[in-house]
């Protein structure tokens, strides 16, 4: 047991060093040393085949997360979520979107819009702590045309506005 404690203890140093770090590819680095860390979890899971422990529900809602994350690898200004309504992610996964939301709410409690929501919401607000961009660049990342839907979006998802936000 102390041999993971000490393994992970590595890891989690190497990305607080990273974080303090002013290497250009420093977050490359610390999303490298964070799959570390999730694989490492995922080898302490028994090795019992994960398909039979799923349902249909529970398959559907693991494919949208994967295609929900891969769509947030915002690495710069000009990368741009590419996938962004639930219609979008039931066409990419195959489905018809009333199923892909039925699934999502019976799996997570949420809709897929709420979803969706809550995970942009989300990045808008690591980009506003932890970017230089403009909120312009941020609003354009996420999908929005228009800094005034994104600002009115992150408004409603955290009570602030962008610039609110970014000053506290």
């Amino acid at each position: 047991m102390s041999t993971n404690f000490n393994d992970l203890s590595i890891i989690f140093e190497k990305i607080c060093s990273e974080i303090n770090s002013d290497y250009a590819y420093g977050y490359d680095l610390i999303r490298a040393y964070v799959a570390e860390l999730i694989h490492y979890g995922q080898k302490l899971i028994p090795n019992v085949s994960r398909n039979e422990l799923r349902n249909a529900p529970q398959r559907i809602a693991e494919k949208f997360f994967d295609l929900l994350e891969q769509q947030f690898s915002i690495n710069s200004p000009a990368d741009r979520v590419q996938v962004r309504t639930p219609k979008e992610y039931a066409e990419k996964l195959c489905v018809h979107v009333n199923y892909l939301n039925k699934n999502l709410k019976e799996i997570t409690g949420k809709s897929t819009s709420e979803l969706l929501g809550g995970r942009t919401a989300r990045e808008g607000k690591i980009l506003l702590k932890h970017s230089d961009w403009s909120i312009a660049q941020i609003a354009f990342s996420l999908g929005f045309d228009e800094v005034s839907h994104f600002s009115k979006f992150f408004k409603k998802h955290s009570g602030l506005t962008p610039l609110s936000f970014r000053q506290i």
